[in-house]
């Protein structure tokens, strides 16, 4: 897939692994310069969430994120995104992350961008 551009795009989560904390009440702010990714997130578990990735070559993101959940915690982890294409123009990210911290389990979730919340550039 060629690289995407991520500038001012909105995703919400689709599916997540029961380890996972954002769900489809999360909403993620996605922005770009080059290949550098980052966005904010909250909603659902999440006060407030940051994440930073690399563009690799293929278009997948390696990211490192870390949020604040509403039971006070600090949880940090790692995911590579690998974006898909819908007909509609839509991305869709297929994400396997991992927990650097707790319990370091894994999982797979998949974010969505949601239909006109594309903002300004």
């Amino acid at each position: 897939m060629a690289k995407c551009d991520f500038e001012g795009r909105v995703f919400r989560t689709v599916s997540n692994a029961d380890k996972g904390e954002v769900s489809g009440d999360t909403v993620f702010h996605y922005h770009q310069k080059g290949d550098v990714v980052w966005a904010t997130y909250q909603g659902g578990e999440i006060v407030f969430g940051t994440l930073v990735a690399r563009m690799l070559a293929d278009g997948r993101l390696d990211m490192r994120y870390h949020h604040i959940n509403h039971s006070g915690g600090v949880m940090t982890g790692e995911c590579i995104s690998t974006p898909e294409l819908l007909p509609d123009g839509r991305y869709r990210m297929h994400e396997e992350w991992r927990w650097t911290c707790g319990d370091r389990s894994q999982g797979r979730s998949v974010i969505e961008e949601v239909a006109g919340a594309r903002g300004n550039k």
